[in-house]
């Protein structure tokens, strides 16, 4: 089966700098393929009409990855607003000013204060991702409808 909008894709994969230094490697990931946001818009274009067994490495720079940084995403909070244990390269659950939910990183703990990071780790890298498709299928309706896959290495209810 060819990828095309609507399959689950099993994907292998693995990330480094620009430079070659190791980021992430992971046996495999489960994506929905067609626009649902749950990879990057050029690996969904490198991927689709592949068949399983597809190999392809990619080179992406920061604007085709996880963008430029943005000082917006950066802010200090009072420690005493914290939970007990809060440590430095944790993550927290936060809302932004304009109401979404985000995910920020502690960057650093100075005196009474802590600082947080909302960019992705990756922001301002290039990047080189090194993929293999394993395995294509269709997507069940519950999947198109939730807008990722289940089960397996996708996404568990």
């Amino acid at each position: 089966m060819k990828i095309s909008k609507d399959t689950a894709v099993t994907l292998h994969y693995s990330v480094t700098e620009a430079n070659g230094k190791p980021l992430a490697s992971r046996e495999t990931t489960d994506y929905l393929h067609g626009g649902y946001g749950n990879t990057l818009p050029r690996i969904e274009a490198a991927l689709e009409g592949q068949e399983a067994g597809f190999r392809v490495t990619l080179e992406l720079q920061p604007e085709d990855a996880f963008g430029r940084r943005e000082a917006a995403l950066e802010r200090s909070i009072a420690k005493k607003d914290f939970p007990p244990g809060v440590k430095v390269g944790g993550q927290l659950r936060g809302m932004t000013e304009d109401g979404r939910e985000q995910i920020f990183t502690v960057m650093k703990i100075k005196g009474d204060q802590v600082l947080l990071d909302a960019n992705h780790p990756w922001a301002d890298k290039a990047l080189k991702f090194t993929l293999q498709v394993g395995a294509v299928r269709a997507a069940t309706a519950e999947e198109i409808q939730h807008g990722h896959v289940h089960g397996g290495h996708g996404h568990h209810h």
